[in-house]
Protein backbone atom coordinates (compact mmCIF):
# COMPACT_ATOMS: atom_id res chain seq x y z
CA UNK A 1 0.00 0.00 0.00
CA UNK A 2 1.40 3.35 -0.85
CA UNK A 3 0.95 5.99 1.87
CA UNK A 4 1.36 10.12 1.12
CA UNK A 5 0.05 12.59 3.34
CA UNK A 6 -2.75 15.24 2.37
CA UNK A 7 -1.60 18.20 4.42
CA UNK A 8 -1.93 21.28 2.63
CA UNK A 9 -3.89 21.48 -1.03
CA UNK A 10 -4.16 24.35 -3.73
CA UNK A 11 -5.34 22.60 -7.21
CA UNK A 12 -2.69 22.81 -9.73
CA UNK A 13 -3.63 21.99 -13.17
CA UNK A 14 -1.44 19.13 -15.19
CA UNK A 15 0.54 20.33 -17.54
CA UNK A 16 -0.47 19.85 -21.13
CA UNK A 17 -2.94 20.56 -22.87
CA UNK A 18 -5.37 17.47 -21.76
CA UNK A 19 -6.31 19.06 -18.30
CA UNK A 20 -9.14 20.42 -20.66
CA UNK A 21 -10.66 17.40 -20.17
CA UNK A 22 -10.88 15.89 -16.82
CA UNK A 23 -12.01 19.50 -15.24
CA UNK A 24 -15.09 21.20 -16.37
CA UNK A 25 -17.71 23.40 -14.84
CA UNK A 26 -21.10 21.93 -13.15
CA UNK A 27 -23.76 21.32 -15.50
CA UNK A 28 -27.05 21.88 -14.39
CA UNK A 29 -30.44 20.68 -15.85
CA UNK A 30 -34.23 22.69 -14.69
CA UNK A 31 -36.88 20.56 -13.71
CA UNK A 32 -38.70 21.57 -16.74
CA UNK A 33 -36.35 20.06 -19.22
CA UNK A 34 -37.08 17.28 -21.32
CA UNK A 35 -33.86 15.43 -22.07
CA UNK A 36 -35.02 12.79 -24.56
CA UNK A 37 -35.85 16.30 -26.86
CA UNK A 38 -31.61 16.22 -27.42
CA UNK A 39 -30.75 14.07 -31.00
CA UNK A 40 -29.80 10.56 -30.38
CA UNK A 41 -27.61 11.28 -33.78
CA UNK A 42 -24.38 8.50 -33.51
CA UNK A 43 -22.60 9.24 -36.31
CA UNK A 44 -19.89 11.78 -36.46
CA UNK A 45 -18.07 11.86 -39.54
CA UNK A 46 -18.48 9.03 -42.40
CA UNK A 47 -17.73 10.61 -45.61
CA UNK A 48 -18.64 13.66 -44.12
CA UNK A 49 -18.96 15.53 -40.63
CA UNK A 50 -22.56 14.60 -39.53
CA UNK A 51 -24.59 17.04 -37.21
CA UNK A 52 -21.01 19.48 -37.27
CA UNK A 53 -20.13 22.08 -39.40
CA UNK A 54 -17.73 21.90 -42.61
CA UNK A 55 -15.19 23.43 -39.84
CA UNK A 56 -15.61 20.85 -37.70
CA UNK A 57 -12.56 20.58 -36.00
CA UNK A 58 -11.44 22.86 -33.25
CA UNK A 59 -7.76 22.82 -32.68
CA UNK A 60 -5.46 23.48 -29.33
CA UNK A 61 -3.93 26.59 -28.79
CA UNK A 62 -1.43 26.94 -31.40
CA UNK A 63 0.18 29.29 -28.17
CA UNK A 64 1.43 26.30 -26.58
CA UNK A 65 2.48 24.47 -29.93
CA UNK A 66 -0.41 22.80 -31.64
CA UNK A 67 -0.23 22.72 -35.27
CA UNK A 68 -3.50 23.56 -37.32
CA UNK A 69 -2.18 23.34 -40.81
CA UNK A 70 -2.32 18.88 -40.96
CA UNK A 71 -5.60 18.88 -40.47
CA UNK A 72 -7.85 17.27 -43.80
CA UNK A 73 -10.21 15.38 -45.47
CA UNK A 74 -8.78 12.66 -48.12
CA UNK A 75 -10.85 11.24 -51.30
CA UNK A 76 -8.66 8.48 -51.61
CA UNK A 77 -8.21 6.72 -48.62
CA UNK A 78 -11.17 5.42 -46.46
CA UNK A 79 -11.76 2.32 -44.77
CA UNK A 80 -15.84 2.44 -45.88
CA UNK A 81 -17.46 4.69 -48.38
CA UNK A 82 -14.92 7.62 -50.14
CA UNK A 83 -13.61 9.91 -47.78
CA UNK A 84 -11.75 9.76 -44.68
CA UNK A 85 -10.48 11.99 -42.24
CA UNK A 86 -6.97 12.86 -42.91
CA UNK A 87 -4.14 14.40 -39.76
CA UNK A 88 -0.75 14.46 -41.02
CA UNK A 89 1.34 14.42 -37.45
CA UNK A 90 4.15 17.24 -38.02
CA UNK A 91 7.98 17.33 -36.59
CA UNK A 92 9.24 18.74 -33.42
CA UNK A 93 10.63 21.68 -34.76
CA UNK A 94 7.67 22.01 -37.33
CA UNK A 95 7.42 26.04 -37.36
CA UNK A 96 3.48 25.82 -37.38
CA UNK A 97 3.66 23.79 -34.03
CA UNK A 98 5.28 20.60 -33.21
CA UNK A 99 2.12 18.44 -32.31
CA UNK A 100 -1.49 17.98 -33.61
CA UNK A 101 -4.50 17.47 -31.49
CA UNK A 102 -8.09 19.17 -31.02
CA UNK A 103 -11.80 18.08 -30.44
CA UNK A 104 -14.78 17.86 -32.86
CA UNK A 105 -17.63 19.80 -31.45
CA UNK A 106 -21.73 19.14 -31.80
CA UNK A 107 -22.31 22.77 -32.88
CA UNK A 108 -26.11 22.58 -31.66
CA UNK A 109 -27.25 22.14 -28.59
CA UNK A 110 -25.49 18.66 -28.01
CA UNK A 111 -26.54 15.15 -28.16
CA UNK A 112 -28.01 12.26 -26.32
CA UNK A 113 -26.11 9.34 -26.01
CA UNK A 114 -27.79 7.26 -23.22
CA UNK A 115 -28.36 4.63 -26.01
CA UNK A 116 -24.99 4.04 -26.85
CA UNK A 117 -22.24 2.23 -24.89
CA UNK A 118 -18.70 3.16 -26.64
CA UNK A 119 -17.49 5.74 -29.18
CA UNK A 120 -15.69 3.62 -32.03
CA UNK A 121 -13.85 4.15 -34.95
CA UNK A 122 -11.17 2.92 -37.74
CA UNK A 123 -7.67 4.53 -37.56
CA UNK A 124 -5.03 3.52 -40.40
CA UNK A 125 -1.55 5.05 -40.34
CA UNK A 126 1.27 5.73 -42.37
CA UNK A 127 3.65 3.63 -39.99
CA UNK A 128 3.38 1.96 -36.68
CA UNK A 129 3.35 4.83 -34.27
CA UNK A 130 1.46 5.29 -31.36
CA UNK A 131 -1.47 8.42 -31.06
CA UNK A 132 -0.89 9.64 -27.54
CA UNK A 133 -4.94 10.12 -27.03
CA UNK A 134 -8.14 9.63 -28.36
CA UNK A 135 -11.07 10.34 -27.05
CA UNK A 136 -14.90 12.56 -26.24
CA UNK A 137 -16.74 14.46 -23.54
CA UNK A 138 -14.13 17.46 -23.89
CA UNK A 139 -15.74 20.92 -25.89
CA UNK A 140 -13.90 23.50 -24.44
CA UNK A 141 -16.51 24.57 -22.15
CA UNK A 142 -17.74 22.00 -19.59
CA UNK A 143 -15.94 18.63 -20.15
CA UNK A 144 -17.73 16.84 -17.06
CA UNK A 145 -17.79 13.95 -18.64
CA UNK A 146 -14.69 13.57 -20.33
CA UNK A 147 -13.04 10.25 -20.83
CA UNK A 148 -9.34 9.68 -22.54
CA UNK A 149 -7.60 6.42 -23.97
CA UNK A 150 -3.55 6.57 -24.49
CA UNK A 151 -1.38 5.38 -26.57
CA UNK A 152 -3.35 3.79 -29.52
CA UNK A 153 -0.64 1.68 -31.13
CA UNK A 154 -1.42 2.29 -35.23
CA UNK A 155 -1.44 -0.63 -37.96
CA UNK A 156 -0.71 0.14 -41.55
CA UNK A 157 -3.92 -1.57 -42.48
CA UNK A 158 -7.39 -0.35 -40.76
CA UNK A 159 -8.16 -1.39 -37.41
CA UNK A 160 -10.78 -0.93 -35.30
CA UNK A 161 -10.62 1.71 -31.38
CA UNK A 162 -13.26 1.10 -29.31
CA UNK A 163 -13.53 3.61 -26.28
CA UNK A 164 -15.83 2.62 -23.49
CA UNK A 165 -18.55 5.29 -22.04
CA UNK A 166 -18.15 4.45 -18.05
CA UNK A 167 -21.65 5.52 -17.55
CA UNK A 168 -23.69 6.41 -21.24
CA UNK A 169 -26.98 7.45 -18.23
CA UNK A 170 -24.50 10.68 -17.74
CA UNK A 171 -24.74 11.70 -21.05
CA UNK A 172 -28.15 13.22 -21.60
CA UNK A 173 -26.33 16.34 -23.30
CA UNK A 174 -23.00 16.08 -25.09
CA UNK A 175 -21.03 18.25 -27.04
CA UNK A 176 -17.90 16.66 -27.17
CA UNK A 177 -18.17 14.45 -30.08
CA UNK A 178 -13.96 13.58 -30.04
CA UNK A 179 -10.84 14.40 -29.06
CA UNK A 180 -7.18 13.86 -30.57
CA UNK A 181 -3.57 14.59 -29.68
CA UNK A 182 -0.71 13.33 -31.17
CA UNK A 183 3.00 13.86 -31.38
CA UNK A 184 6.39 12.25 -32.38
CA UNK A 185 7.37 10.62 -29.22
CA UNK A 186 6.91 7.42 -30.73
CA UNK A 187 8.91 7.86 -33.90
CA UNK A 188 11.74 9.86 -32.94
CA UNK A 189 10.50 13.29 -33.97
CA UNK A 190 9.73 11.64 -38.01
CA UNK A 191 6.07 12.69 -38.94
CA UNK A 192 3.68 10.52 -40.15
CA UNK A 193 -0.39 10.66 -41.21
CA UNK A 194 -2.76 8.47 -39.88
CA UNK A 195 -6.30 8.53 -40.87
CA UNK A 196 -10.04 8.09 -38.93
CA UNK A 197 -13.42 6.88 -40.86
CA UNK A 198 -16.44 5.38 -39.77
CA UNK A 199 -16.05 7.66 -36.80
CA UNK A 200 -19.39 7.12 -34.25
CA UNK A 201 -21.05 6.18 -30.78
CA UNK A 202 -22.45 2.31 -30.97
CA UNK A 203 -24.09 0.17 -28.74
CA UNK A 204 -22.12 -2.97 -28.81
CA UNK A 205 -23.58 -4.56 -26.33
CA UNK A 206 -20.62 -7.05 -26.15
CA UNK A 207 -18.21 -4.68 -23.43
CA UNK A 208 -18.42 -6.38 -19.68
CA UNK A 209 -16.67 -7.12 -16.56
CA UNK A 210 -16.84 -2.75 -15.61
CA UNK A 211 -14.20 -2.19 -12.98
CA UNK A 212 -13.53 1.58 -12.11
CA UNK A 213 -10.90 2.80 -10.04
CA UNK A 214 -9.79 5.76 -7.95
CA UNK A 215 -6.56 6.18 -6.86
CA UNK A 216 -5.14 4.26 -9.22
CA UNK A 217 -7.12 1.03 -7.70
CA UNK A 218 -4.68 1.53 -4.26
CA UNK A 219 -5.67 2.16 -0.97
CA UNK A 220 -4.09 5.64 0.54
CA UNK A 221 -3.94 7.31 3.53
CA UNK A 222 -3.42 10.90 3.57
CA UNK A 223 -3.38 14.02 6.21
CA UNK A 224 -5.01 17.36 5.95
CA UNK A 225 -5.83 20.41 7.52
CA UNK A 226 -9.20 21.41 8.35
CA UNK A 227 -11.14 23.58 5.37
CA UNK A 228 -8.37 22.60 2.46
CA UNK A 229 -9.33 20.15 -0.05
CA UNK A 230 -7.57 17.03 -1.81
CA UNK A 231 -8.56 15.82 -4.82
CA UNK A 232 -9.16 12.25 -6.41
CA UNK A 233 -6.70 11.41 -8.55
CA UNK A 234 -6.33 8.24 -10.51
CA UNK A 235 -9.39 7.42 -11.82
CA UNK A 236 -10.43 5.23 -14.42
CA UNK A 237 -12.61 2.61 -16.04
CA UNK A 238 -11.68 -1.01 -17.60
CA UNK A 239 -13.98 -3.28 -19.34
CA UNK A 240 -13.46 -6.25 -21.34
CA UNK A 241 -14.05 -5.74 -24.81
CA UNK A 242 -15.47 -7.74 -28.12
CA UNK A 243 -12.36 -9.81 -28.47
CA UNK A 244 -11.87 -10.51 -24.93
CA UNK A 245 -9.09 -8.02 -23.95
CA UNK A 246 -9.35 -5.17 -21.76
CA UNK A 247 -9.70 -1.31 -22.62
CA UNK A 248 -8.68 0.84 -20.01
CA UNK A 249 -9.60 4.64 -20.38
CA UNK A 250 -9.23 7.67 -18.13
CA UNK A 251 -12.30 8.72 -16.87
CA UNK A 252 -13.49 12.48 -15.02
CA UNK A 253 -14.96 12.64 -11.68
CA UNK A 254 -18.22 13.37 -12.68
CA UNK A 255 -18.94 9.52 -13.60
CA UNK A 256 -18.52 8.40 -9.95
CA UNK A 257 -20.66 8.92 -7.33
CA UNK A 258 -18.60 9.43 -4.18
CA UNK A 259 -18.93 9.23 -0.22
CA UNK A 260 -17.71 9.89 2.43
CA UNK A 261 -18.00 7.53 5.78
CA UNK A 262 -17.47 10.38 8.34
CA UNK A 263 -18.90 13.92 7.50
CA UNK A 264 -18.25 15.86 10.52
CA UNK A 265 -14.19 15.29 8.79
CA UNK A 266 -14.34 15.77 5.58
CA UNK A 267 -16.99 15.59 2.48
CA UNK A 268 -16.48 15.02 -1.60
CA UNK A 269 -17.96 16.62 -4.40
CA UNK A 270 -19.29 15.69 -7.87
CA UNK A 271 -16.10 16.28 -9.27
CA UNK A 272 -13.46 14.64 -6.72
CA UNK A 273 -12.74 17.36 -4.38
CA UNK A 274 -12.01 15.95 -0.86
CA UNK A 275 -12.45 19.05 1.39
CA UNK A 276 -11.85 18.66 5.02
CA UNK A 277 -14.59 20.09 6.84
CA UNK A 278 -14.14 19.58 10.29
CA UNK A 279 -11.53 17.97 13.01
CA UNK A 280 -14.37 15.10 13.98
CA UNK A 281 -16.39 14.24 16.86
CA UNK A 282 -15.50 12.57 20.02
CA UNK A 283 -16.90 9.15 20.49
CA UNK A 284 -19.63 9.20 23.75
CA UNK A 285 -18.37 5.51 24.90
CA UNK A 286 -14.73 5.81 24.33
CA UNK A 287 -13.87 9.77 24.82
CA UNK A 288 -11.73 8.75 21.57
CA UNK A 289 -11.44 11.92 19.17
CA UNK A 290 -12.30 9.98 15.72
CA UNK A 291 -10.87 12.71 12.99
CA UNK A 292 -10.56 9.95 10.24
CA UNK A 293 -13.50 9.79 7.18
CA UNK A 294 -12.64 7.32 4.03
CA UNK A 295 -13.39 8.07 0.80
CA UNK A 296 -14.83 5.84 -1.36
CA UNK A 297 -16.70 5.72 -4.68
CA UNK A 298 -18.78 4.28 -7.34
CA UNK A 299 -19.42 4.45 -11.16
CA UNK A 300 -22.98 2.95 -12.01
CA UNK A 301 -23.67 0.68 -8.82
CA UNK A 302 -20.27 -0.94 -9.40
CA UNK A 303 -17.84 -0.49 -6.80
CA UNK A 304 -14.42 1.51 -7.38
CA UNK A 305 -11.56 -0.09 -6.62
CA UNK A 306 -9.00 2.32 -4.24
CA UNK A 307 -9.96 4.64 -1.44
CA UNK A 308 -8.73 7.53 0.96
CA UNK A 309 -8.36 7.51 3.98
CA UNK A 310 -7.75 11.15 5.13
CA UNK A 311 -7.23 12.23 8.46
CA UNK A 312 -8.05 15.87 9.98
CA UNK A 313 -5.07 17.55 11.45
CA UNK A 314 -3.71 20.96 12.24
CA UNK A 315 0.19 21.05 10.68
CA UNK A 316 2.21 23.51 8.11
CA UNK A 317 3.80 22.41 4.88
CA UNK A 318 6.59 23.73 2.51
CA UNK A 319 5.84 21.20 -0.29
CA UNK A 320 8.79 20.44 -2.61
CA UNK A 321 6.95 17.60 -4.89
CA UNK A 322 3.71 16.01 -3.93
CA UNK A 323 0.49 15.34 -6.02
CA UNK A 324 -1.89 16.90 -3.36
CA UNK A 325 -0.29 19.74 -1.96
CA UNK A 326 0.73 23.40 -2.85
CA UNK A 327 3.93 22.63 -4.59
CA UNK A 328 6.52 25.22 -4.24
CA UNK A 329 8.22 26.01 -8.05
CA UNK A 330 11.86 24.09 -8.64
CA UNK A 331 14.34 24.69 -11.10
CA UNK A 332 14.68 21.38 -12.10
CA UNK A 333 14.36 17.51 -10.21
CA UNK A 334 17.40 16.64 -11.97
CA UNK A 335 20.43 19.35 -12.44
CA UNK A 336 22.26 17.22 -14.72
CA UNK A 337 25.51 17.80 -13.60
CA UNK A 338 29.02 16.80 -15.70
CA UNK A 339 30.26 14.82 -13.05
CA UNK A 340 26.99 12.56 -12.58
CA UNK A 341 25.45 9.63 -14.70
CA UNK A 342 21.89 10.02 -13.05
CA UNK A 343 18.93 9.85 -15.51
CA UNK A 344 15.10 10.34 -14.84
CA UNK A 345 13.12 12.92 -13.06
CA UNK A 346 9.24 13.16 -12.61
CA UNK A 347 7.19 10.61 -14.07
CA UNK A 348 3.49 9.23 -14.45
CA UNK A 349 2.97 5.72 -12.86
CA UNK A 350 -0.80 4.99 -12.60
CA UNK A 351 -2.32 8.30 -12.09
CA UNK A 352 0.32 9.41 -9.37
CA UNK A 353 3.45 11.70 -9.91
CA UNK A 354 6.35 10.14 -8.78
CA UNK A 355 10.14 10.91 -9.31
CA UNK A 356 12.08 8.26 -10.44
CA UNK A 357 15.93 7.95 -11.11
CA UNK A 358 18.10 5.32 -12.88
CA UNK A 359 21.94 5.30 -13.13
CA UNK A 360 22.10 7.04 -10.14
CA UNK A 361 25.17 8.11 -8.48
CA UNK A 362 23.94 11.72 -7.03
CA UNK A 363 21.20 14.06 -8.57
CA UNK A 364 19.73 17.15 -6.97
CA UNK A 365 16.68 18.70 -6.89
CA UNK A 366 17.00 22.22 -6.99
CA UNK A 367 15.33 25.09 -6.17
CA UNK A 368 17.64 28.14 -6.09
CA UNK A 369 16.77 30.10 -9.63
CA UNK A 370 19.43 28.09 -11.36
CA UNK A 371 20.21 29.75 -14.65
CA UNK A 372 18.01 33.16 -13.68
CA UNK A 373 15.05 31.05 -13.38
CA UNK A 374 13.68 33.24 -10.37
CA UNK A 375 12.80 30.34 -8.87
CA UNK A 376 13.01 31.53 -4.53
CA UNK A 377 15.21 29.63 -2.31
CA UNK A 378 12.82 28.05 0.74
CA UNK A 379 12.78 29.08 3.75
CA UNK A 380 12.13 26.36 5.98
CA UNK A 381 12.94 28.28 9.18
CA UNK A 382 9.65 27.36 11.33
CA UNK A 383 9.74 23.92 10.20
CA UNK A 384 11.21 21.10 11.94
CA UNK A 385 10.94 17.60 9.72
CA UNK A 386 11.68 16.52 6.04
CA UNK A 387 9.61 14.11 4.89
CA UNK A 388 10.12 11.98 1.89
CA UNK A 389 8.77 8.43 0.34
CA UNK A 390 11.59 6.36 -1.08
CA UNK A 391 11.31 3.36 -3.20
CA UNK A 392 14.27 1.16 -3.67
CA UNK A 393 13.56 -0.48 -7.22
CA UNK A 394 15.90 -3.17 -7.35
CA UNK A 395 17.27 -5.92 -4.37
CA UNK A 396 18.25 -3.79 -0.90
CA UNK A 397 21.92 -5.17 -0.57
CA UNK A 398 24.00 -4.84 3.07
CA UNK A 399 26.11 -1.41 2.60
CA UNK A 400 23.75 0.08 0.38
CA UNK A 401 21.98 3.80 1.64
CA UNK A 402 20.68 6.65 0.49
CA UNK A 403 22.20 9.90 2.03
CA UNK A 404 19.81 13.25 1.66
CA UNK A 405 22.16 16.60 1.67
CA UNK A 406 20.55 20.19 2.12
CA UNK A 407 22.22 23.36 1.00
CA UNK A 408 21.31 26.49 2.65
CA UNK A 409 22.39 30.04 0.60
CA UNK A 410 23.57 27.36 -2.56
CA UNK A 411 25.84 28.35 -4.57
CA UNK A 412 26.67 31.43 -2.24
CA UNK A 413 29.82 32.24 -0.35
CA UNK A 414 27.72 31.49 2.70
CA UNK A 415 27.08 28.35 1.26
CA UNK A 416 25.86 25.57 3.80
CA UNK A 417 25.39 22.05 3.95
CA UNK A 418 24.17 19.33 6.02
CA UNK A 419 23.72 16.01 5.23
CA UNK A 420 21.19 12.54 6.71
CA UNK A 421 22.10 8.90 6.07
CA UNK A 422 19.55 5.98 5.98
CA UNK A 423 21.19 2.68 5.85
CA UNK A 424 20.03 -0.58 4.24
CA UNK A 425 18.23 -1.94 7.27
CA UNK A 426 15.46 0.57 6.97
CA UNK A 427 15.27 0.38 3.09
CA UNK A 428 12.85 -1.99 1.14
CA UNK A 429 13.08 -3.61 -1.81
CA UNK A 430 10.03 -2.00 -4.68
CA UNK A 431 8.28 -0.81 -1.27
CA UNK A 432 7.62 2.60 -0.16
CA UNK A 433 8.94 3.41 2.90
CA UNK A 434 8.36 6.71 4.47
CA UNK A 435 10.81 8.70 6.50
CA UNK A 436 10.29 11.85 8.60
CA UNK A 437 13.80 13.44 9.30
CA UNK A 438 14.15 15.92 11.78
CA UNK A 439 16.06 19.01 10.14
CA UNK A 440 18.11 18.70 13.28
CA UNK A 441 19.42 15.62 11.98
CA UNK A 442 21.62 17.14 8.80
CA UNK A 443 24.74 18.13 10.28
CA UNK A 444 26.47 20.98 9.04
CA UNK A 445 23.18 23.11 7.80
CA UNK A 446 24.66 26.26 8.96
CA UNK A 447 20.59 27.62 8.60
CA UNK A 448 17.37 26.89 6.42
CA UNK A 449 16.10 30.66 5.50
CA UNK A 450 17.44 29.82 2.16
CA UNK A 451 17.23 26.18 0.97
CA UNK A 452 18.54 25.82 -2.79
CA UNK A 453 19.22 21.90 -3.32
CA UNK A 454 17.91 18.96 -1.76
CA UNK A 455 20.38 15.90 -3.26
CA UNK A 456 20.32 12.23 -3.39
CA UNK A 457 23.09 10.24 -3.42
CA UNK A 458 23.82 6.57 -3.42
CA UNK A 459 27.03 6.42 -4.80
CA UNK A 460 26.28 3.62 -6.86
CA UNK A 461 24.82 1.18 -4.38
CA UNK A 462 21.59 1.51 -5.59
CA UNK A 463 21.18 2.21 -9.22
CA UNK A 464 17.43 2.47 -9.31
CA UNK A 465 15.44 4.75 -6.98
CA UNK A 466 11.63 6.09 -6.87
CA UNK A 467 11.04 9.16 -4.30
CA UNK A 468 7.60 11.25 -3.76
CA UNK A 469 6.18 13.02 -1.41
CA UNK A 470 9.25 15.59 -0.47
CA UNK A 471 8.15 18.39 2.05
CA UNK A 472 8.95 20.54 5.17
CA UNK A 473 6.66 20.56 7.81
CA UNK A 474 5.82 21.79 11.30
CA UNK A 475 3.89 20.68 13.81
CA UNK A 476 1.64 23.15 15.53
Amino acid sequence: MKKFSLRYYVIFPLLGLLCVAMIGCERGFSDDVDLATFPVTPDIFTDAPVGLTDEFFDSFDPAVGANTEGFSTDDSEAYEGTTSIRIDVPTPNDPNGGFIGGIFKDRGDGRNLTGYDALTFWVKGSTTATVGVFGFGSDFEEDKYAVSLNNTELSTDWKKVIIPIPDPSKLVQEKGMFLFSAGTESTNGVGYTFWIDELRFENLGTLGQPRPKIFGGQDQTGQANVGTSVPVIGLTYTANGPNGLDITVNAAPSYFDFDSSNPFVASVDEFGLVTVDGPGEVDPETGELINTSVITADLAGVDADGSLTIEAVNIDVISIFSDVFANEPVDNFNGFYLEQNTLGGDVDEDGNNVITYTQLDFVAIEFYGRDGSDVPPIDATEMTHLHIDVRVNENVDPGDFVRFALFNNFTTPSESEGSFTILSNDLQANQWVEFDIPLSSFIGLGGREALGALFTVTDNTISTLSLDNIYFYSEN
